[in-house]
């Protein structure tokens, strides 16, 4: 019986550096369609929508880190297009399978992606978004203070989060769902493992007290996620 009153620091099967390229791919299709029906991409689209309000930019630059397979950045490109907005991304990744298939997955997006540690990348012109989905939960609290940091100081109009609320129901829920529907055993396995190293709302507010961002919107979103966004 999983402690949903504390964050788990057990680290996800997808951590490992010894995981074989197809089962990473497998993983990264399955996450992709769980985005697409769970409202993962919609999210994201909000986020975006959120941070272009009163900003008249013909062509935008649209950063993630922890990108995986690219699907939120091609879900971000269509959105673009029915917007007639010229948009060009950047996906940053540390896992070189996951840039690998994100390469093939978004090949016909405009995006430069970049295998490196999000930290370690310098931008000779700052993103105007910078953002990650399913990522912050990868990292210990402290870890997450710095990226609150280098999200505020290397975005342009600003960044925003899309991850998860730590709640039984989603983590019962989630296991159900990938228990009887999922082919892959690394979803199988982290995907409920990730709602124990997700958030509740007073652990955010608290990670942001210790960052420099200030002015940070927290929004509950279906299904248990968190938006947060800052804007410059």
């Amino acid at each position: 019986m999983p402690d949903f009153s504390k964050r788990s620091y057990q680290k996800e099967l997808l951590d490992r550096d010894d995981i074989p390229f197809e089962d990473i791919k497998r993983n990264m299709q399955e996450l992709e369609f769980i985005n697409k029906y769970l409202g993962g991409h919609q999210i994201t689209i909000a986020g975006i929508t959120s941070l272009l309000a009163n900003h008249k930019k013909n062509t935008i630059t649209i950063c993630e880190i922890g990108c995986g397979g690219g699907d939120n950045l091609k879900a971000i490109s269509d959105w673009c297009k029915s917007k007639d907005l010229e948009a060009k991304f950047i996906g940053i990744d540390i896992n070189k399978d996951c840039i690998t298939y994100a390469k093939e997955n978004c090949k016909d997006i405009d995006c430069d992606f970049i295998l490196s540690d999000y930290k370690k990348k310098t931008f000779e012109i700052n993103p105007d978004i910078i953002f990650s989905s399913l990522f912050c939960h990868h990292f210990t609290n402290e870890e997450l203070v710095g990226q609150l940091n280098w999200m505020k100081e290397n975005s342009f109009i600003g960044f925003f989060i899309n991850d998860l609320h730590r709640h039984p129901l989603a983590y019962y829920s989630i296991k159900l769902l990938t228990r009887l529907f999922s082919k892959s055993y690394l979803v199988k396995n982290d995907a409920p493992l990730s709602v124990e190293r997700g958030f509740r709302k007073d652990e955010i507010q608290k990670l942001v007290s210790l960052s420099a961002c200030n002015r940070v919107n927290i929004k509950w979103k279906w299904a248990f996620r968190w938006l947060i966004i800052f804007k410059h």
